[in-house]
């Protein structure tokens, strides 16, 4: 996805039509067309600009950049040249499927990684990477954590989102921690599970 579609999508996120959204980021109440421009990739905003929409829209400005990996090929690309920069960092592996109902860890000295066949995985064994860096696996993991919750419906998919164009800034440690940016919303089925328990 590029800068303009990110732009527009979060632009709407955010419930701004074109005209005030020009008005937010100084460009005058005529600039609607450059906005239009904009998310449509004719024109490119200045980084000045861009770091101005972020503010605007309150989202991290790496929210709206143009970055690599929007494409598999770039994503591939992206882990190849990585890989060259931290030799080792990168490990693939075959993942196996199994029943995990009788599966016990501990009772084996069995290191292969498997997952629980089921209508959620592919039909194929899937690969799986590991990232010998603590700090990415840390994020990855808060990343499983509110997927998760999303999935239980513990948070919306607008929740979600908030979560992720403003990130690191609502990184939370897996829910272990406050957030510098609020992105939960008053009604998550947390909330309600405290003020439950509350009463």
């Amino acid at each position: 996805m590029k800068t303009g579609e990110k732009l527009k999508r979060i632009r709407k996120f955010r419930g701004y039509n074109q005209p005030e959204f020009a008005i937010m980021v100084g460009m005058g109440e005529n600039a609607a067309p450059r906005i239009a421009q904009y998310e449509s990739g004719y024109r490119v905003p200045s980084p000045k600009l861009l770091k101005t929409m972020a503010e605007v829209l309150d989202c991290n400005p790496l929210a709206l950049m143009d970055v690599t990996g929007q494409n598999v090929e770039e994503l591939m690309m992206m882990f190849f040249w990585l890989e060259e920069e931290h030799p080792g960092m990168f490990h693939a592996f075959q993942m196996q499927r199994t029943d995990l109902s009788d599966y016990d860890a501990e009772a084996t000295e069995d290191e292969n990684v498997y997952y629980q066949d089921s209508d959620s995985w592919p039909a194929h064994s899937p690969c799986g990477l590991w990232i010998d860096n603590n700090l990415m696996n840390g994020f990855f993991r808060e990343w499983l954590y509110h997927q998760q919750e999303l999935k239980a419906g513990i948070i919306t998919g607008e929740e979600y989102f908030e979560w992720k164009i403003g990130w690191p800034y609502t990184c939370d440690k897996c829910g272990k921690r406050e957030p510098t940016k609020k992105w939960r919303k008053k009604n998550t089925a947390l909330d309600s599970d405290e003020s439950t328990t509350a009463k």
